[in-house]
């Protein structure tokens, strides 16, 4: 697999290259913004390592292009030396799945590229598991498509996995820290990706959402103990 680290920083990119080649990887580096961008677009890598703060286009920038993009769903780890939850939000809420902040262990990057790449492959929604339906949200696994009113709504594989997640499991109040492990697969890692995830997943589905949050528990889809809610 080719990993894209993209840092100004040489010695950076040299430690991170060596421990993710010692695992297996194979490694494409880049300093800066515009050769970044070059190698994101030719959508020849696994997984994606961005810095931040390096020279424009910088990593959030680079981010929020490539969920827009052809490519929305290339696993994205960024690197920062800001490590403030609102600077740390802003990173999720480009699209980034992971967020490292410097000076940071090359073992623990290692070890996040190996979970974001296995959660990236796993089918976390069988192709055979039936449509799932939510009031006017139809989920169907073998398009791996979600409609709203006959309406095609676009999410990424991360947002498409917790609909289907939630969806599955109506009624129940699950914490950040379950939907982190049980739809990431993580037992580690930042929950706010979490937070992110379902506002994003809320402003996609609009009205037609059911995502409560359960003060000091969690999120449930539909008010739990409502047993008249449709699902």
């Amino acid at each position: 697999m080719r990993i894209l680290v993209a840092d100004d920083d040489a010695v950076v990119r040299e430690v991170v290259r060596r421990y993710l080649e010692r695992d297996g990887f194979t490694v494409v580096e880049t300093a800066d913004g515009p050769a970044t961008a070059e190698v994101l677009g030719r959508n020849e890598i696994a997984l994606a390592v961005l810095d931040v703060m390096m020279p424009p286009p910088d990593g959030i920038e680079l981010c929020r292009a490539v969920r827009a993009g052809p490519h929305p769903d290339t696993p994205i780890i960024l690197l920062t030396a800001l490590g403030e939850e609102e600077d740390r939000v802003l990173g999720l809420q480009a699209g980034a799945d992971d967020y490292i902040v410097k000076p940071f262990s090359p073992r623990e990057l290692a070890l996040r590229v190996a979970s974001v790449l296995r959660r990236a492959q796993r089918t976390a929604v069988p192709a055979e598991q039936p449509t799932l339906r939510s009031g006017a949200i139809e989920l169907r696994p073998d398009a791996q498509a979600v409609l709203v009113e006959d309406r095609r709504v676009d999410l990424t594989a991360r947002e498409f996995d917790l609909l289907a997640f939630l969806l599955a499991h109506p009624q129940q109040v699950f914490g950040r820290a379950d939907l982190l492990e049980q739809v990431w697969g993580w037992t580690f890692g930042d929950q706010s990706t979490v937070t992110v995830h379902i506002k994003r997943l809320r402003a996609k589905l609009g009205a037609a959402h059911r995502i409560e949050t359960v003060w000091g528990r969690g999120y449930a889809w539909g008010r739990p103990g409502d047993e008249d809610g449709e699902h």
